[in-house]
């Protein structure tokens, strides 16, 4: 199977087109510039990235945010100064 690239912005445009290539196992590199690439993966529940201590911990962070106890920004001139802040 040969390896579908595109770059960062044709992936932004096309998102769902790599999204399905990838669902059909296709390999999808997305280039970011000259040094930088990544490839998109389907991941399932059973995968590793998904223990059951993350998945607890992805609830709790979900319930937070429906508690309101989250942080909105604006814009980026607010992350940055939140970021500068810590």
């Amino acid at each position: 199977m040969k390896i579908v690239e595109t770059t960062s912005r044709k992936f932004r445009e096309r998102q769902k087109d790599f999204f399905d290539l990838a669902d059909k196992g296709q390999q999808v590199v997305i280039r970011r510039g000259r040094k930088q690439a990544y490839v998109l993966t389907p991941v399932s529940e059973d995968d590793l990235y998904f223990t059951p201590e993350l998945i607890e911990r992805i609830k709790e962070s979900q319930q937070e945010i429906k508690d309101g106890k989250s942080l909105t920004f604006n814009s980026v001139k607010e992350l940055d100064d939140y970021i500068r802040s810590l």
